[in-house]
């Protein structure tokens, strides 16, 4: 998008021959207005001040009130001056004559007042983007917490977004983690419940620091601009929907299992795009008991999942949203969407929350797949199995060694295998888990991968991982589908944390890569 540098609304040297772009100029008008709107944050509207616009009549030079034939002002209160009529200025809009001398130069004074008249870009989208940091605060800042004893600023610069913050560039003078401790308990005490410190790594930097690591900046912004916005009740109604329709989708998951038990007609309606006979649908009814267990099971991975993140996030206190659940009538669900509602307070959080929801959701699906399979290898809950097509066992590699080991080679090979519900409930689960743990935006993996490797690697993680999707690579069938939605929902990195430096240590990096290779 191009930038605005400067707008100047200069005089047209012509003849206005329409009466109402000729009456329009008769009167000064006086407008001011002051517009203030405390809408959402990032970005959108904050306090917008439209001061005062001011055209002026055209019998009147650059701005300056005309004095009278007795040599005193008009008064400069008064909102209307005085326009002699269209005759006396020789001006008939009737006619279409040649400007003369006296009228160019009245039009051409114009100029000078219209040349004031001038939009500055930058001024323009400070007015109309979000509030920025006070320029007082900013000196009571600099004077409270930075000095030679803590970190030594040499250089401003614009932090945020849209460059609403401040971001003090220059050198530390100790420990990077007791430093940022001193400051945030000083901006405390200078502003109050006013702003947000980060600490980030300095942008362009030359050299590392001399004790190690990279060099550190901090960045200020308001703490209405910097934190999420809270959860409204629309949200959660939309979130209540998405849940209603997760439930039918888990259940269409455990009657589509059950196909070799349907009647043909409703089979084919179900599995023929050419069919288009309706069958009676109350047909249905009576699977739809016997689809619950599996059902249950899926809608119990997800819960799990959702409470992972939760009990991760509590004794951190950050607060999360509502999760969003995303029906899919292959897996029941592709998971949920669970968003951050307080800043995080460091890289091993960003770390942490993401995954335990993974986990947990893998632990239990692990759980019901080993269960299911041990159930399936019984000859007394025959009534119970499904027939599934073989190739469900060998999408992938950790599942395909499990089913073989305990159903046997030519069981696992054959065109059909008769399994229980459980198994394809663990194997939805454990399907939902892997999608979640790709290293994409605001995914669970992608946040991990921010958090243990930082954003220069999620990049790269996330530029292989949709090539991979766009080649069917990864997730089969259900990639295009699972890539459209990451794109369209979930492609934006996770924002910074108030402390986006220090490192989460090998073994947190270890157990994420551990992760990706055992959900794959």
């Amino acid at each position: 998008m191009g930038t605005l540098t400067n707008c100047t609304l200069l005089p047209l040297n012509s003849e206005f021959r329409f009466k109402p772009v000729h009456c329009s100029f008769r009167n000064k008008i006086h407008y001011n207005h002051r517009f203030n709107s405390h809408a959402s944050k990032w970005g959108k509207l904050k306090h917008v001040h439209f001061d005062r616009f001011k055209c002026f009549s055209i019998n009147n030079k650059d701005g300056v009130d005309d004095e009278g034939e007795n040599g005193n002002k008009n008064d400069s209160k008064s909102n209307v001056t005085t326009v002699l009529p269209d005759e006396d200025r020789g001006f008939n809009p009737d006619k279409s004559t040649t400007p003369s001398t006296s009228q160019r130069s009245s039009l051409s004074s114009l100029g000078s007042v219209y040349n004031n008249f001038q939009v500055d870009s930058f001024k323009l989208m400070g007015l109309l983007g979000p509030e920025k940091v006070d320029p007082a605060d900013v000196k009571k800042i600099k004077d409270k917490l930075f000095g030679y004893s803590t970190f030594w600023v040499t250089k401003e610069e614009p932090f945020g977004e849209l460059g609403e913050g401040i971001l003090f560039i220059g050198n530390l003078r100790g420990k990077r983690e007791d430093i940022f401790s001193i400051l945030q308990n000083r901006l405390v005490e200078a502003t109050g419940d006013k702003y947000n410190l980060f600490m980030v790594e300095e942008p362009d930097s030359d050299s590392p620091d001399p004790r190690g690591g990279p060099r550190v900046s901090f960045g200020l912004l308001r703490k209405e601009v910097s934190e999420p916005e809270e959860t409204t009740l629309w949200q959660y109604v939309v979130a209540s929907l998405l849940f209603l329709l997760t439930i039918g989708t888990s259940v269409e998951v455990g009657i589509t299992s059950q196909i070799n038990r349907l009647p043909p007609e409703l089979v084919k309606f179900l599995t023929d795009p050419n069919y288009t006979e309706a069958p009676d649908m109350e047909m249905l009814y009576p699977f739809v008991e016997s689809a619950l267990p599996l059902a249950y099971g899926v809608l119990g991975v997800l819960l799990f999942h959702e409470v992972g993140h939760f009990l991760a996030a509590f004794p951190k206190q950050v607060k999360l949203s509502i999760p969003f659940f995303i029906p899919h009538i292959t897996l029941g669900s592709f998971g949920a969407i669970t968003q951050f509602k307080s800043i995080l307070p460091d890289r091993s959080t960003q770390v942490d929350i993401p995954l335990a929801g993974p986990f947990a959701g893998a632990v239990l699906s692990f759980s019901m797949l080993a269960v299911g399979l041990l159930l399936s290898s019984n000859p007394d809950v025959a009534g119970d199995l499904v027939q599934v097509p073989s190739m469900l066992f060998q999408g992938s590699l950790l599942l395909g060694l499990i089913s073989r080991a305990t159903l046997g080679y030519a069981a696992v090979h054959a065109a059909t295998v008769p399994i229980h519900p459980l198994v394809i409930a663990g194997w939805c689960g454990l399907t939902i888990q892997a999608f979640n743990m790709l290293p994409l935006g605001c995914l669970d993996g992608g946040r991990s991968v921010q958090g243990a490797f930082g954003k220069g690697a999620t990049m790269v993680f996330g530029l292989t991982t949709y090539t991979l999707l766009g080649l069917g690579v990864l997730g089969g069938p259900l990639s295009l589908a699972w890539g459209f939605f990451v794109i369209f929902s979930q492609r934006s990195p996770e924002k910074p944390c108030l402390n986006d430096v220090t490192e989460v240590g090998t073994w947190r990096q270890t157990f994420v890569g551990s992760l990706f290779f055992l959900l794959s």
